[in-house]
């Protein structure tokens, strides 16, 4: 099985943030076609089959996860 390239020291992380919907959207340079895939509590990392790296992630429930910790 090949080797996935896992954010190399990127130069530019680009990302957006929803707050009506509480979803945070990061991208390895400008955002591109990739696949999706739940792994488990609010995380999608997005994945370029093609080229076999990661290029984002999207976390959804942020500000709930980090509200939950801190109290």
């Amino acid at each position: 099985m090949e080797a996935v390239k896992i954010l190399e020291r990127p130069q530019n992380i680009d990302w957006d943030y929803d707050e009506d919907a509480d979803v945070l959207y990061l991208s390895v340079g400008i955002p591109r076609k990739a696949i999706g895939i739940d792994i488990g509590e609010g995380l999608i990392i997005r994945y370029d089959e093609k080229n076999r790296e990661i290029v984002g992630m999207t976390i959804i429930g942020l500000k709930e996860k980090i509200l939950k910790q801190i109290k």
